[in-house]
């Protein structure tokens, strides 16, 4: 359920706000946002498809927003050209996050030689290296660890409980959600008279602006040089993006992706879920990759791939469809083989 804040708007100015129409009564008032099934008077409800905009208009909601094929006769309706855009603008409007107050909580302990910007707001058990830069209205909540030499741009903000490690660049306006680990070492190991010996990583994790890192995610350093997420990239939680990887502007890595050492993603790549990549590969520049896919091959670009090992989608999608034939042609094998009274080779 999505319950209703103090925020009011009239029906007018949240059309305004998201340059829609407004059909019926432009001066309702709306106090909440609400799902068709718990709303009440007051709400706005968001319609997408044929069967929620009649919930919606059957619903207590004050009145409905949808893109403008759908209009009532029963309820106030606020017409826009992309009803997810506008659903995604309208949440924050109702919602907007809390202000976190400026200030260093007591039981942070800051290096002396860290700068921190006074609009900055470092809450309880927080820790700041030496010679960090912690830029304009940057937030961290709780427990969280920057190491020395690390920058953070402004705005950004860390949840609970996450770890950038030395000489890491965070962007401007990034979101770092809970336990996720920013700037550790990559695996780096070579087989040396029966043992494996660690290849020291002594590289940067450099984050563009606006990215996003979901909980519990880790992006690795580099072995040298850097390992660097572009600007507005969006990763899921418990992503793994390996040492020296470089991921390109505005990609989609969704929950439980792995990217090995130094592979390379182009701009607007989709990785859908538990999509592995091999080491050293290049994947082009708007490719989508399918859920599970282990890719082995470098991807050009705008292609779709599917499979383990990955194929391109038809390709893969013709060698799904053989396999389901399988058992009929053995079936069928089968029968062949007593009619001629013994095995085909």
């Amino acid at each position: 359920m999505i319950v209703g804040t103090e925020m009011t708007f009239t029906t007018a100015e949240i059309a305004e706000l998201l340059a829609g129409d407004v059909l019926g009564d432009a001066q309702a008032t709306l106090t909440g946002f609400a799902t068709a099934d718990q709303a009440k008077p007051g709400d706005l409800a968001f319609a997408e498809t044929e069967d929620y905009f009649t919930a919606a208009e059957n619903s207590a909601a004050t009145a409905i927003l949808t893109e403008k094929k759908f209009s009532s006769a029963r309820k106030v309706v606020i017409q826009v050209a992309n009803g997810r855009i506008a659903f995604a603008k309208a949440l924050a409007l109702f919602f907007p996050e809390p202000a976190l107050p400026a200030g260093i909580h007591p039981s942070a302990v800051i290096a002396g030689s860290a700068h921190i910007d006074p609009t900055a707001h470092i809450g309880p058990h927080c820790t700041v290296g030496e010679r960090v830069q912690i830029g304009a209205r940057c937030a961290l909540l709780a427990g969280d660890f920057i190491g020395d030499d690390a920058t953070l741009g402004d705005d950004t903000k860390l949840f609970a409980n996450v770890t950038i490690y030395p000489r890491s660049q965070i962007g401007q306006r990034v979101r770092i959600h809970a336990g996720a680990v920013v700037g550790a070492d990559g695996f780096g190991y070579v087989y040396d008279a029966g043992s494996h010996r660690k290849v020291t990583q002594v590289g940067v994790a450099v984050i563009g602006d606006d990215v996003e890192i979901g909980a519990g995610s880790t992006i690795d350093r580099g072995a040298l040089g850097t390992t660097t997420v572009g600007k507005g990239t969006k990763i899921d939680n418990l992503v793994q993006v390996g040492h020296n990887v470089q991921i390109g502007e505005h990609c989609l890595l969704c929950s439980q992706v792995g990217i090995a050492g130094s592979a390379k993603l182009g701009n607007h790549v989709v990785l859908a879920g538990q999509v592995g990549i091999a080491g050293h590969l290049k994947i082009g520049n708007k490719v989508t990759i399918g859920s599970k896919s282990g890719v082995m091959h470098n991807i050009p670009d705008g292609e779709t791939w599917l499979g383990a090992p990955a194929q391109p989608d038809k390709k893969a999608k013709r060698v799904m469809i053989a396999m389901q034939r399988l058992p009929d042609l053995f079936k069928k094998i089968a029968e062949w083989e007593r009619k001629l009274g013994g095995k085909i080779e």
